[in-house]
């Protein structure tokens, strides 16, 4: 064979499908809204090389993800501002993609640019700027609204977090259901029980009571806070040693639980130590007598299997997608319903030590490497699409 023909051959043979993705969002500070969403990406970057070895990628970002074989292009735009960031997607980006001219485009938060001709695939985490808007800024709201209705609607495919996501995005988006795929989020490793010296000298160290129900996530309506509060009042004469343990970022309308908290007269029963570090969050599970996640609305829940994984009594709502995350494994009532949340409280709180075992088996079949393998599978089918 001589080299004309060697060339020729060379020439012949399939390329390494391209994909690009941005993940400006990932460093652009993990507030109350988007620390989810920055643990989301951070994991499915981490994981999308080993999943998929014969893909090249390129990642907008203005970080360093721990992500093995991916050429990283940074902006000079702060896009750890939200206008900024939004400003870059769709007036800049669409540039850098027709220079860089990758097969597929994965957006990986909500929106694609608008001015592009190039295949993509569209991440959906839930919809409540939809069916909450009231929770969010005007802009923001239209944005989102705006934007993600157009992107998944042009999108080769939509990769939602749950199949609670997946039905909101076929019934408020009109994208048909055969066009999403569904991704569900992993849990790691450092999630699980943990020694009892270790536990104690942890919650001397922070000075957390002896027993407590805990919640962890964003102070904000949607989470039915009001509703735990008012189950917690009517447990004390139950569990006078108990206490409440509402830990994390402050969100929206925040001051109306103090309020609630001193009306009930349970000032020092009840405890706000804001944000938790990520690092600390395993010993925090391990430390609470009772993981409470009241939710009225959730795109996945991933504290809801962080908790299960730490061998923790939980309970949880029995709507959007938290029975997904809690599968049999938790106690699950309906939302507001004061008098159901009491009674799954006062069970878990009395409950043997099943729950170390269930919990744990349960969590384990959540992983992030199958985040990222079904996140490649939507890329092969958005690929294949492209190619009819």
């Amino acid at each position: 064979m001589n080299a004309n023909q060697q060339s020729k051959v060379y020439n012949q043979q399939p390329q390494m499908p391209h994909i690009a993705l941005n993940a400006h969002l990932l460093f652009g500070g993990a507030s109350y809204r988007s620390a989810g969403i920055h643990q989301y990406i951070f994991h499915t970057l981490k994981h999308l090389p080993i999943a998929a070895p014969g893909f090249e990628f390129t990642v907008f970002t203005n970080g360093q993800p721990e992500m093995a074989r991916a050429k990283l292009l940074s902006s000079r735009w702060p896009t750890h501002r939200p206008l900024a960031r939004i400003l870059w997607e769709q007036f800049v980006q669409p540039f850098q993609l027709a220079r860089l001219r990758p097969n597929l485009l994965h957006s990986l938060a909500f929106a694609s640019p608008l001015i592009t001709a190039m295949p993509t695939v569209v991440t959906m985490y839930d919809l409540s700027f939809r069916l909450f808007p009231e929770n969010f800024p005007a802009f923001q709201r239209l944005y989102l609204s705006t934007l993600s209705s157009i992107s998944c609607r042009r999108a080769r495919r939509v990769i939602a977090i749950s199949e609670s996501t997946k039905r909101d995005v076929v019934r408020w988006l009109n994208v048909p259901a055969a066009q999403v795929d569904v991704a569900r989020p992993g849990v790691e490793a450092r999630f699980r029980p943990r020694p009892r010296a270790e536990v104690e000298a942890f919650r001397t160290r922070v000075g957390l009571p002896e027993r407590f129900i805990l919640y962890l996530g964003t102070l904000e309506p949607r989470k039915n806070l009001a509703t735990l509060i008012s189950a917690f009042a009517k447990l004390q004469s139950l569990f006078p040693n108990l206490y409440l343990v509402l830990a994390g970022a402050q969100g929206w309308f925040y001051a109306d639980l103090f309020q609630q908290v001193e009306s009930l007269g349970l000032r020092g029963r009840v405890h706000f130590p804001g944000y938790v570090p990520a690092e600390e969050l395993p010993l925090w599970y391990n430390a609470g007598a009772v993981f409470a996640y009241p939710s009225s609305f959730e795109g996945f829940g991933l504290p809801v299997l962080e908790a299960l994984a730490c061998g923790r009594p939980v309970v949880t709502s029995n709507t959007s997608s938290l029975p997904e995350a809690a599968g049999e494994a938790a106690l699950k009532v309906p939302p507001q319903n004061v008098e159901a949340l009491t009674a799954a409280l006062r069970h878990a709180l009395t409950a043997g030590e099943e729950w170390a075992v269930r919990g744990p088996a349960h969590a384990a079949q959540f992983s992030w490497a199958a985040t990222a393998q079904a996140t490649v599978e939507s890329y092969r089918r958005a690929l294949e699409a492209a190619d009819r």
